[in-house]
This record gives C-alpha cells, sequence and structure tokens, in this order.
C-alpha cells in the first residue's frame, strides 16, 4: 500500500495511507479503536501520526472528506453550510498552528464565538488529538455558549444540573420524590428529563403532563423532556401535550442516525413543531440531544473512523438544530469502547472541548458502566475537571445510580459539591426561584433550607397517578 502521509522517528518511517488513518491513528488510546482495528499498534506510531497531523493545514478537512459526501447527509451538512468568511481568520494556519492559536491570548471568548461557523468537526477533532488534557480544559473554559427557554444556561459562573428522575416502572410517585429530592437539592435548571421504561407514545404524554404539572404548580423557570424517540415526542405533539423540548441520540453519520431511526429532516420537523407551541418564556432552544463516543462503531456504521472524530460530527448536526442542552454520555456504552476511568476521563475532556469550540452548549453525563474498570472517585475526577472546564451541566440522580438504566453516574450531592468547590450557581431565574421558595439562603452562599417549605412534599405526593 503506498503511503501519502509520513514521518520518520528515530530513523524509523511510519506512513499512513489515508487521512482517515492519519485522524486514527494519531487518537490517544481507547479500547474501542482497538475493537475497530484502527489504533496505533505503538505510542510511536502514534506520535508519528500526531506529528503528521501537527503538519497539516486545516484547509485539508475542506477537501478531503473522511465520509464520502455524496453518500453521507451529515457530511453534506457540513459542507454546506461551511462559512468560509468565518474561517478566514485562521484558514491558513496547520492543525499545530492552530493549537497554539486557540492557547492564545489572541483567542478570546469573541474570537472563538466568530470563528465557529468557519469550524468543521473534522477540523476540531484533529487539534484535540495533538493537545493535553490541560490544554482541552483552558480552551474550553474560553468558549462561551449560552442558550435559553425557560432558563438561560452557559452563562459565566453558572453550572445547570438536569434532574433525572428514572424508575424502573414509570411509578408516578417514585418520580415525584425523585424530583423533589432534586430541587431540594438546588437541581434541575437544565432540565427534568425522564427516560421512560415503557417507551410508547401513552406512556410519553403521561410523563410530559406529570412534568408539567409540577412545573406550572410551582412556576418552576426549568423545562421538562421525555427522552423518548423523536418521532413519539412529534406524535406527543400532534395530541397536545405539553412538551417543552424535543429529544434525540445523535451520531455523526448518517448510517448510524439511520440505525436510530431517524434523519435530519425527522429532527427539523420535529424542532418546527415544538416551536409552535410557544412554551418558552426566555428563549426558544427546544432541542436535546445525547451523544456518546463509539456509537457508530457499534452500529457498523463508523465508516472505518476512530470513535472520537465521529462523535465530533454528530456536534455538526447538532449545531445545525441549536439546541438548549447537548450531552455527551460519556461512559455509557461500556469498556469495549472507554475501557477504564483515565479512557473515560480523556474523552469526557475531548467531548466537552470539541462541542464547546463548535458552539454546542456542551454537558456531560460523568457516568460509567459496572463492568467497566472505573469507579466514583474516577468520576468525582472527570466532574471536577469538566466543572473547572466550565461544562454547561451534568446529571442529578439520587445516590448516583440509575436503578431503571443501570448504570453509574452524578448525584444530586455531586452537583453541590462542585457548585460549592467552584463558587457556581444555577441559572439565573432558578437561583431566584430557589430563594423565594427558601430552598436557598441566597445571602450566605450556596446554603440549602434544612427543612422541605411548607406544603411543597406534600403537594408534590398528592399528584394523581394518571397524571
Amino acid at each position: 500500500m503506498s503511503h501519502k502521509f509520513r514521518h520518520t522517528i528515530g530513523g524509523r518511517t511510519h506512513g499512513f495511507a489515508t487521512l482517515a488513518e492519519v485522524m486514527a491513528r494519531a487518537t490517544p488510546e481507547r479500547s474501542g479503536d482497538r475493537l475497530a482495528g484502527v489504533a496505533a499498534g505503538t505510542a510511536e506510531e502514534r506520535a508519528a501520526a500526531q506529528a503528521v497531523l501537527a503538519d497539516l493545514p486545516l484547509k485539508t478537512f475542506l477537501s478531503e472528506a473522511l465520509v464520502p459526501y455524496e453518500k453521507d447527509e451529515v457530511t453534506r451538512l457540513i459542507v454546506d453550510t461551511h462559512d468560509a468568511a468565518a474561517f478566514a481568520p485562521v484558514s491558513h494556519l496547520t492543525v499545530g498552528d492552530f493549537r497554539d492559536w486557540l492557547l492564545s491570548d489572541m483567542a478570546t471568548e469573541e474570537a472563538l464565538t466568530d470563528l465557529r461557523p468557519g469550524l468543521t468537526p473534522e477540523m476540531v477533532a484533529a487539534v484535540a488529538k495533538i493537545m493535553r488534557n490541560q490544554d482541552l480544559i483552558l480552551v474550553a473554559r474560553k468558549c462561551r455558549v449560552t442558550t435559553a427557554f425557560r432558563g438561560t444556561v452557559g452563562l459565566p459562573g453558572r453550572l445547570s444540573t438536569r434532574i433525572q428522575p428514572n424508575h424502573p416502572t414509570d411509578d408516578v410517585n417514585g418520580i415525584a420524590a425523585s424530583i423533589l429530592d432534586g430541587l431540594m437539592y438546588g437541581a434541575g435548571d437544565a432540565v427534568i428529563g425522564i427516560n421512560p421504561a415503557t417507551d410508547n407514545v401513552a406512556q410519553a404524554i403521561r410523563l410530559n403532563r406529570l412534568m408539567a404539572d409540577i412545573i406550572d404548580q410551582y412556576q418552576i423557570p426549568t423545562q421538562s423532556c421525555v427522552l423518548t424517540h423523536v418521532t413519539n415526542t412529534l406524535e406527543c405533539i400532534e395530541a397536545g401535550a405539553p412538551v417543552d423540548l424535543v429529544f434525540q441520540s445523535i451520531a455523526g453519520t448518517e448510517e448510524a442516525n439511520a440505525s436510530f431511526g431517524f434523519s435530519l429532516k425527522d429532527l427539523a420537523e420535529a424542532r418546527e413543531a415544538a416551536l409552535s407551541l410557544k412554551r418558552g418564556t426566555v428563549g426558544e432552544n427546544v432541542m436535546y440531544f445525547e451523544t456518546g463516543q463509539g456509537s457508530e462503531l457499534s452500529a457498523g456504521a463508523h465508516h472505518g473512523l476512530d470513535q472520537q472524530t465521529c462523535e465530533v460530527r454528530a456536534y455538526a448536526v447538532a449545531r445545525h438544530f441549536e439546541p438548549l442542552l447537548t450531552n455527551t454520555v460519556v461512559g455509557f456504552i461500556g469498556p469495549e469502547y472507554l475501557f477504564d476511568g483515565k479512557e473515560i476521563a480523556r474523552a469526557g475532556l475531548e467531548d466537552h472541548f470539541c462541542g464547546k469550540l463548535m458552539g454546542v452548549p456542551m454537558g456531560c453525563d460523568v457516568c460509567y458502566t459496572n463492568h467497566a474498570e472505573a469507579d466514583q472517585d474516577d468520576m468525582d475526577n472527570l466532574m471536577t475537571l469538566l466543572g473547572v472546564a466550565g461544562v454547561t451541566f451534568i446529571m442529578g440522580i439520587p445516590g448516583a445510580d440509575d436503578i431503571m438504566l443501570n448504570y453509574q453516574t452524578t448525584s444530586f450531592h455531586d452537583a453541590l459539591y462542585l457548585r460549592r468547590a467552584l463558587d457556581l450557581r444555577p441559572t439565573p431565574e432558578f437561583d431566584d426561584w430557589l430563594a423565594g421558595m427558601a430552598i436557598l439562603d441566597s445571602d450566605a452562599g450556596f446554603r440549602l433550607a434544612s427543612d422541605v417549605p411548607e406544603g411543597f412534599a406534600n403537594s408534590l405526593r398528592r399528584l394523581p397517578q394518571d397524571a
């Protein structure tokens, strides 16, 4: 095989046939790429690929599509929406130069904001591959992505949380108890989002009404979401359900998204339907997306690419539909893709950096499966690093243990720790609501009330079973 790209280290020349091969071999080690057969065989080969990548002009990614334009609607979206004028300030740079520029004082919040439409996901994935963890943290911290629905998410000095009140039988009382628990910890300003145990339209309507009743009764400046398939949500809207946000798991190739049962046209239709309801009060970002490294490989739809590059292509899909929230469920698929705590941490920092740089409101489900070589200390470390990096939101689940989805993530207490340790607050609207409900003492830092406000818990418990 002829080698288009070469680099010599210590007298040994390493050759790479394609741009996709360079990208894959340059990626920090992870089990998913080994499983796919695209990972570097040695640390020396990885360093050689990173050197090749650092010397590549950023313009290379505009002329060499990693997934063919004619075969993939995600590629077509990336190419057709690229803004050449926004790209111009960095168009003369190599990938290595781009890294240096991102770390420099020239890369201000304003400059990074202006640059977003000019960056393709492949450019962003490439520069991430030659950055240290501290680089990913520093640059992500400079990126500001602000969105709004009933609250304003992503402002400086703020950390939002999703209450994830999942229940193995979708029991209304169990869900309501989890919501109350989260609210009493100051959680829930990003979204109250339920993964239904029984995933059908009737159940989605029921759960949407349950959350709408709670939000309306207490005038909570947050939004709700049932994490069901986008086509189910469309049917819910058509049936008159009080839908705030439209959810969908997304991937970075058309074939992978087809395995999830949707196309970009479906997302556009659902977004327009949700906008037509006009349920937002301070903004109209109505989409909620989740991603995760390895989904394209698990669907057999990665086109020979490494999993991190595929993941960043998913952020191009997210960016196009202007979501309120997007998060990487970083360790959810399992050790076949991210083997241990170190690989999970690296992937989480990569995903957050890449999403933010592209202009996506990026959060992270800091999580792992029980058969991974990871534990809650690893999650504490990653959560803290992401907090320093300015992560938009994290999950909040009773006890950090999702008893419906059977994985380990972050708790309401974890979010409280992060806010206190890094002096972060919820969204301004939610902050005011917490103080007004006597859940938060606004004059004493982020100090929570010791008692449930009178009537708050009792009325939640009286929610009807057919809500």
